[in-house]
């Protein structure tokens, strides 16, 4: 019932509003090497240095960092990247997101104070959204 309720509330336009949750979590003081592959969503709070292909959604903390390629379904991201993202489905930016490489996506939302620096490839027919973050996130 709440969760219908959150989902009506925020019509269902961002990537969280409607993940049933994570199955894989990288804490704050972990540091991963190699590749990173699976089907399960996750959340990388710590760093990761590596390659990605994660059949599934990535939310990339604002205290994460990921240094290497990324492909997933959908992706979240608050870090900070040093590496192509090439994203299927939907690709967010808050507004502390840091790229440093080529994005890739069929569809792109960048909230204000985000920043990109490389190439960006969206599928034809789309456009980029440029938004200004109005969630608060929960305290804790």
């Amino acid at each position: 019932m709440i969760g219908s309720l959150f989902r009506r509330q925020n019509k269902g336009r961002r990537v969280l509003d409607e993940l049933p949750g994570f199955g894989t979590l990288v804490g704050s003081n972990t540091c991963i090497s190699g590749e990173f592959e699976g089907t399960d969503n996750c959340v990388v709070n710590g760093v990761v240095e590596g390659n990605c292909n994660l059949d599934g959604v990535l939310l990339l903390s604002e205290g994460g960092r990921w240094n290497g390629s990324i492909t997933a379904q959908n992706a979240v991201i608050s870090g900070t990247i040093e590496g192509d993202i090439t994203i299927h489905m939907k690709l967010e930016l808050t507004p502390t997101a840091r790229i440093y490489g080529t994005i890739s996506s069929a569809m792109i939302a960048i909230a204000s104070g985000a920043i990109h620096e490389g190439e960006m490839h969206i599928e034809k027919g789309s456009d980029v959204i440029r938004f200004e973050e109005k969630r608060v996130s929960p305290e804790p």
